[in-house]
């Protein structure tokens, strides 16, 4: 994950999130935009069943919509360096949680380290179909 004091002109300042992730190396509470639209962040390092990961939720303010592929990679880009691996995860569903509706999430394991390659070609990943 970058430094998200890089981030700081995008900081929620003032909010109740923002004194939860009060903006650090590691976490912060934002709101950026991305072709017009606005989305809020959250950022943080996660630690829970002997795992540690890097983590950001994603939502669109008074939105009932999801924020879209496109938009999620551009908050990768803001967020994670440009070869860092990351993750959507879609649990079984007895392992949902939702504390917050229309939210996605992009994981990245502290140690950089994904248990599972890529079913891609690399030449299809980087645009080369050959």
């Amino acid at each position: 994950m970058k430094n998200l004091l890089e981030l700081k002109r995008f900081q929620i300042k003032g909010s109740r999130v923002n004194q939860i992730y009060p903006l650090t190396e590691h976490s912060g509470a934002f709101r950026v935009y991305i072709g017009g639209r606005s989305f809020d962040v959250i950022a943080s390092v996660d630690e829970g069943g002997g795992e540690a990961w890097k983590h950001v939720s994603v939502c669109r303010p008074h939105s009932d919509k999801l924020p879209t592929w496109e938009e999620m990679c551009a908050i990768k880009d803001m967020f994670f360096e440009p070869e860092e691996e990351c993750v959507q995860f879609h649990p079984k569903k007895s392992s949902y949680v939702n504390i917050a509706q229309n939210c996605l999430h992009i994981w990245r394991p502290v140690d950089g380290v994904l248990y599972m390659k890529s079913p891609y070609k690399e030449e299809i990943c980087n645009g080369n179909e050959n």
